[in-house]
């Protein structure tokens, strides 16, 4: 596929523009300043103030209407960074009009959605990119080359862990923030399927299990220390095809918020992967720890390398089938259990709510590839910790395997 059709540089149009979409503009004047895209027009329901758009992006339209802003500028790239529940619509609104995508993650709130999505922008013959920042670097091809190559042995098991923070403001910040459903619509917005999603859909690549047949078997555990209707406070294990396991584990009301990662378990050493920051460390039997720092190719710039002269995409829709799986089972599992009142405290100078000894529990899970409510019995563990494991599995006779769901016709 080529861009004949377009002037370069390639017109862009960013629907949602706040928030996350801060972020968006920014690199959209990253590409612009390399003289490959402009941003030809924005999409939002109330239209951005001149100091809102960074400068050098010059006066894009704007509109509340995407379908009609898409017309009006020629538009090749459409950036979605809206609601979950829009996603769908939107892409295909795009798509409709032969327009190319970047998707923000995650790509739809449930599995039939994300195929009447990517099923729908396949027909159109257009591009869509997900935007899985992470499944960027260069470290994830590296560490894949090294499990290859017995660098570790055999591999035994694949970890991730999340401790962040967030206010209890961040729960107020859009009606469908922390929601599982809104006027009977998935909205699915946990911490495993959005803040922290990167962790799954990393250790999923890491696995080689990206694609929706590459899961077989999905366990959950959801919990909430906030008052909201989804998880804060969660861990999967996935069980891939081949038998593999993939373990993620994650808070958003750690004691001491700190850089997600994933980390690959072998019989003779383990590799250690902070993605957000491109940095691995191996570990090995008989050998120094050795850490490296990769670079990382962007998302939107690959779709425009794509188009432009056929580059490899690197995160099309079918490579987040087995993602999407793990959102399915979250949206089928039973609604998230409130944590112990007596198990969390209110750190009112930073207005949000920590999980007493929820940080060694999420270390745990991803080196112990196991569910929290199985860590009870960690002696390495801190008291707190243990007593908060045991709690949980006190209250985890909701804890079911969750199916792998099936193929949705559309």
């Amino acid at each position: 596929m080529t861009t004949s059709k377009y002037d370069i540089p390639l017109p862009i149009v960013l629907a949602g523009a706040r928030g996350h979409g801060r972020w968006h503009l920014e690199n959209i004047r990253r590409l612009a300043d390399k003289g490959i895209v402009r941003l030809a027009g924005i999409c939002e329901l109330t239209p951005l103030d001149a100091d809102e758009i960074p400068g050098g992006l010059g006066t894009p339209e704007q509109s509340a209407d995407f379908g009609a802003l898409l017309d009006s500028t020629g538009a090749a790239i459409a950036v979605i960074c809206t609601p979950i529940p829009t996603h769908t619509d939107l892409a295909l609104t795009a798509a409709e009009r032969g327009v190319h995508i970047l998707l923000e993650k995650p790509p739809a709130p449930s599995y039939a959605e994300f195929r009447r999505m990517a099923d729908g922008v396949a027909k159109a013959g257009v591009v869509c990119q997900i935007g899985f920042q992470s499944l960027g670097s260069h470290a994830v091809p590296a560490i894949r080359r090294m499990v290859d190559g017995g660098l570790i042995g055999e591999v035994v098991g694949i970890g991730g862990a999340g401790a962040w923070a967030r206010a209890e403001a961040y729960y107020r910040r859009a009606p469908w923030a922390g929601k599982r459903r809104m006027n009977g619509v998935d909205v699915i917005d946990g911490a495993l399927t959005n803040p922290l999603a990167h962790a799954v859909a990393t250790g999923l690549a890491l696995g080689g299990a990206t694609r929706t047949e590459d899961v077989d078997a999905i366990e959950t555990e959801l919990l909430r220390a906030n008052d909201i209707e989804s998880d804060d406070t969660s861990c999967v294990r996935i069980t891939t095809a081949d038998g593999g396991r993939i373990t993620v584990a994650v808070t958003l009301c750690a004691e001491h918020p700190d850089d997600p990662y994933n980390v690959v378990h072998g019989t003779s050493g383990r590799i250690t992967f902070w993605y957000k920051q491109d940095r691995v460390l191996v570990q090995r039997a008989g050998h120094g720890p050795e850490e490296i720092e990769y670079g990382r190719t962007d998302l939107l710039e690959n779709l425009v390398d794509h188009l432009a002269d056929g580059t490899d995409l690197l995160v099309p829709p079918d490579e987040t089938g087995a993602f999407m799986k793990v959102v399915e089972a979250i949206r089928l599992a039973p609604d998230p259990i409130a944590i112990p009142a007596d198990a969390w405290h209110l750190l009112p100078e930073e207005d949000r709510r920590v999980v007493d000894g929820v940080d060694a529990l999420v270390t745990a899970a991803a080196d112990e590839l196991a569910l929290y409510s199985e860590l009870g019995r960690v002696a390495e563990l801190p008291p707190v910790s243990r007593r908060l494991a045991r709690t949980l599995a006190a209250r985890a006779s909701w804890v079911l395997p969750q199916p792998p769901p099936k193929e949705v016709s559309t």
